[in-house]
C-alpha cells in the first residue's frame, strides 16, 4: 500500500467546489469497517445464547474479523495501487455487504464465522483504498483536513461501536447490527461512482507476493486454531471433543501441536520467500529490511503487545459484565463508552504535551496509565463494583490509549525512508490487526479455562450436588462462556449455583485483566527501546498516518 504518492486520476482534476465531494462517502465506508470491528464485543453473550455457541466459536466469531484483515491488508493495498483504488474500494464494498447479510441470517455459529471472515477480507480492501485515496486526492492543507476526516471517523466509529451494539441487541436484534451495514453500502457505492476519483500509483512494481500472503494466511490462522481450540481439542492429547463435524480427528496427538507446526512451519516460510524475493528485487509482502530500523522494530512490538490486551480485555470485560454482573447489553456498551469519552478528551491535548515533551515522552505516559487503570480495575473486579467505579477506570485507560496511539504511529514511522513509508505503513497496521487477533485467541482462552476451573472448584465446595451435576453445570458454564450464569438462579439449588458460577467468572476475570496489564507493561519497556530522536509531527499528520486505532 503506497501512502507517500500521489497517484493518478482517471477523471482529471476535480472543480474547487466538488473537491470535498468524496470526502462523506469515504468516512461513510471507513466508518462501516471499524463499526463492525467493535459492534460485536457487547452482543456475544446474547448471539450466544441465540445460537447456541460454544465458547470457541465465540471467539473465532471476534477474532477471525481482524485476522483476515490483518493478513491480506498490505496484499489488498498493493493491488489497489496496481489495479485502482476505486475499483477496489468499490469490490470491497460489494463483498462486506454480502458478508453482511450472510451474518444477519446466520442461523449458526459456522455461518456467522464465514461471514465475519468474509467481512475481514472485505475490510482488507476498504482500508487501504480510503487512505490511499484521500493521499493522492488532496495536497498541501487540504491533504491534512482529509486525514484529519479519516482519522476522526476511525476514532469516532470505534466508540459507537459497543454502545451501537448494546443499544440493536437489547431493543431489537443482534441480527441488525449487520443489516444496518446493507443500506450504507449502497450509498457509499452509488457516492463513489459518482464522486470518488479513481487513481493508482504510476510507480508500484508490478506483481503481487501471493506465495507470501498464503504463508501468513496459514502461518497466522493456524496459530489462532490453536490458541481458541487447544482447550476443547486438548493441548496434547487428543480430547473425545476434537470434531470437525463429522470427522472425528483419528489421531492420539491433538490437532493443536500439529496446528502450531504448520503455523511455524508456514511463517519460517514467509520469511525466506521473503529475503529471497528481495534479493531477487522481485515485490515482497513483508519487507524484513524495515525491522532494522530500531524505532519500526521497537515501536511494532509495543503496538503488537498493545493491541494483544486491549482487545483481550474488550473480549473479556463484556462477558463478565453481562454473565457474572447482570449488565445488558445496552449497559455494557454505555460503559464501554467511558473508555471512548476518555480517548476523545485526552486526543486533544495530545499534540501540546507532544510539542512540550517529545513523542517517546506522551507514548510512555500513554501506555503507563492503560497499565495502570487495568490493574485498578483488576484490583476492584468483584460483584460489588459498582458502575461508577468500572467508567472511572475505563475512562482512565481510555485517556491513555487518546495519548499514546497515534504518537506510537508516529514514533513507529519516523526513521523510516520516504520510499518506504507506504510498506511500513501498512506493516504496522497488519502488525495491530495481528495483536488484536492474538489477544482475543490468548486472553479468551485463559478466560474460558479458568471459568471451567474456577466453576469446578467452587462447585465442590456447594452442597447438594452430585457429581454429575456439577460436571454439567460446570461445562455449561464454560461451553457458553459464562453467558449462562444469569439463568442458573431458575434451576434446584440454583442461587446457590449461581453464586458459585459468577465467582469463578468474576476470578477468572481478574486474571485476565492481570495478564492484560502485564502485556501493556510489556508494551511500555519496549518503548525504552526506541531511539532518542523521535520526531514531533504536527496533529494533523498524525491522525492522517494513523490507521484502525480501535479495530
Amino acid at each position: 500500500m503506497e501512502t507517500g504518492d500521489t497517484g493518478t486520476r482517471g477523471d482529471g482534476p476535480a472543480p474547487a467546489r466538488s473537491r470535498w465531494a468524496p470526502m462523506p462517502f469515504i468516512a461513510l465506508g471507513v466508518s462501516l469497517i471499524i463499526m463492525d470491528a467493535t459492534i460485536v464485543n457487547v452482543a456475544v453473550p446474547t448471539i450466544i445464547g441465540d445460537l447456541s455457541l460454544d465458547a470457541s466459536q465465540a471467539e473465532w466469531i471476534n477474532s477471525v474479523y481482524p485476522l483476515s484483515l490483518a493478513a491480506l491488508l498490505i496484499l489488498f493495498g498493493r493491488m489497489g495501487d496496481l489495479l485502482g483504488r476505486r475499483r477496489l474500494f468499490i469490490a470491497g464494498l460489494l463483498l462486506f455487504g454480502a458478508s453482511s447479510l450472510i451474518a444477519t441470517l446466520a442461523g449458526s455459529g459456522g455461518v456467522l464465522i464465514a461471514g465475519r471472515l468474509l467481512q475481514g477480507v472485505g475490510a482488507a480492501m476498504i482500508l487501504p483504498a480510503t487512505l490511499a485515496t484521500v493521499n493522492a486526492s488532496y495536497t498541501g492543507r487540504d491533504r491534512g483536513v482529509a486525514f484529519a476526516i479519516w482519522g476522526s471517523t476511525i476514532g469516532g466509529m470505534a466508540a459507537v461501536g459497543p454502545l451501537a451494539g448494546g443499544w440493536l441487541t437489547t431493543d431489537l436484534s443482534w441480527r441488525w447490527a449487520f443489516l444496518l451495514n446493507l443500506p450504507v453500502i449502497l450509498v457509499v457505492i452509488a457516492g463513489t461512482v459518482r464522486y470518488v476519483p479513481e487513481t493508482t500509483d504510476p510507480h508500484a512494481t508490478r506483481g503481487a507476493d501471493v506465495p507470501g500472503a498464503l504463508a501468513s494466511v496459514i502461518g497466522l490462522g493456524a496459530l489462532v486454531f490453536a490458541l481458541i481450540e487447544g482447550e476443547r481439542f486438548g493441548w496434547w492429547r487428543t480430547s473425545p471433543h476434537a470434531r470437525f463435524g463429522d470427522w472425528q480427528w483419528p489421531w492420539a496427538v491433538s490437532p493443536t501441536p500439529v496446528a502450531l507446526v504448520v503455523s511455524a512451519v508456514a511463517l519460517t516460510l514467509l520469511v525466506i520467500d521473503g529475503r529471497a524475493r528481495a534479493r531477487a528485487g522481485r515485490p515482497v509482502l513483508l519487507d524484513l529490511s524495515l525491522f532494522r530500523i530500531r524505532g519500526f522494530r521497537y515501536g511494532s512490538i509495543a503496538a503488537l503487545v498493545v493491541a494483544l490486551g486491549e482487545f483481550g480485555l474488550l473480549f473479556a470485560l463484556p462477558l463478565c459484565l453481562q454473565g457474572a454482573l447482570g449488565y445488558s447489553a445496552l449497559g455494557t456498551g454505555v460503559l464501554i463508552l467511558a473508555l471512548a469519552v476518555g480517548t476523545f478528551l485526552s486526543s486533544g491535548t495530545t499534540a501540546r504535551f507532544t510539542r512540550r515533551y517529545g513523542a517517546r515522552a506522551v507514548v510512555r505516559a500513554g501506555l503507563a496509565i492503560e497499565a495502570v487503570a487495568v490493574a485498578g480495575l483488576r484490583v476492584c473486579a468483584g460483584a460489588e463494583m459498582t458502575s461508577w467505579t468500572i467508567a472511572g477506570w475505563l475512562f482512565l485507560y481510555g485517556a491513555g490509549v487518546g495519548l499514546a496511539t497515534a504518537q506510537l504511529t508516529s514514533v513507529i514511522l519516523d526513521d523510516v525512508p520516504v520510499e518506504k513509508s507506504g510498506q511500513a505503513s501498512g506493516m504496522q497496521s497488519t502488525v495491530r490487526q495481528v495483536g488484536s487477533a492474538l489477544g482475543i485467541a490468548s486472553l479468551g482462552t485463559m478466560l474460558i479455562v479458568l471459568l471451567g476451573t474456577g466453576t469446578t472448584d467452587r462447585l465442590a465446595r456447594t452442597p447438594g450436588l452430585t457429581g454429575q451435576q456439577r460436571a454439567a453445570v460446570s461445562t455449561a458454564v464454560r461451553e457458553s462462556a459464562g453467558a449462562i450464569i444469569p439463568t442458573l438462579a431458575a434451576r434446584p439449588g440454583g442461587q446457590a449455583i449461581r453464586v458459585a458460577a459468577t465467582a469463578a467468572m468474576v476470578d477468572a476475570t481478574r486474571v485476565v485483566l492481570f495478564c492484560a496489564a502485564g502485556v501493556l507493561a510489556l508494551g511500555l519497556l519496549a518503548t525504552f527501546a526506541l531511539p532518542c530522536g523521535a520526531a514531533i509531527r504536527p496533529a494533523v499528520e498524525e491522525v492522517g498516518s494513523e490507521e484502525l486505532t480501535g479495530a
